[in-house]
């Protein structure tokens, strides 16, 4: 499983012109999964991301948590992270999960990123073609990775 997390202002998701979710200062997830990925990663990812602490106390520094603050997630999945552009020009997503089981996990994932914490937690259209706007906080990004424990 791969997580890229941002630190926004604020983000929002749109199909076709039309919003479909968005959120105020929190993080905006762009979620993958590949082969092996289940259970184990999708709680070890969440508590991870619910309790990493990127947001600034009262001294600027990065000692808070998005529950810590109050803030919202957004979730958007993202098969895409999984792209091997290693060889040739075009890239490889054959590392990718099939859509109709990542479906199922990102589901699951963002169950269970609400059961960890108080955020607000909403999310994109799986499989549709998304426009995600944000306004970068910081900017703060990082990229998590977790590798399937089976």
């Amino acid at each position: 499983m791969r997580v890229l997390v941002q630190r926004v202002q604020k983000a929002h998701v749109s199909v076709a012109g039309e919003t479909v979710d968005a959120i105020g200062t929190g993080l905006l997830l762009l979620v993958g999964f590949c082969d092996g990925d289940g259970l184990d990663e999708l709680v070890w990812m969440a508590r991870k991301i619910t309790g990493l602490r990127v947001f600034p106390d009262d001294a600027g520094q990065m000692n808070l948590s998005v529950q810590d603050t109050n803030g919202a997630i957004l979730a958007v999945s993202q098969f895409t992270l999984y792209g091997d552009c290693r060889k040739g020009r075009r890239p490889s997503f054959v590392s990718a999960l099939e859509p109709v089981v990542a479906n199922q996990l990102f589901g699951k994932f963002v169950s269970q990123l609400s059961e960890e914490g108080n955020s607000a937690v909403e999310q994109g259209r799986f499989g549709e073609h998304m426009e995600v706007h944000l306004i970068n906080d910081g900017p703060v990004t990082l990229w998590l990775d977790r590798e399937s424990l089976s």
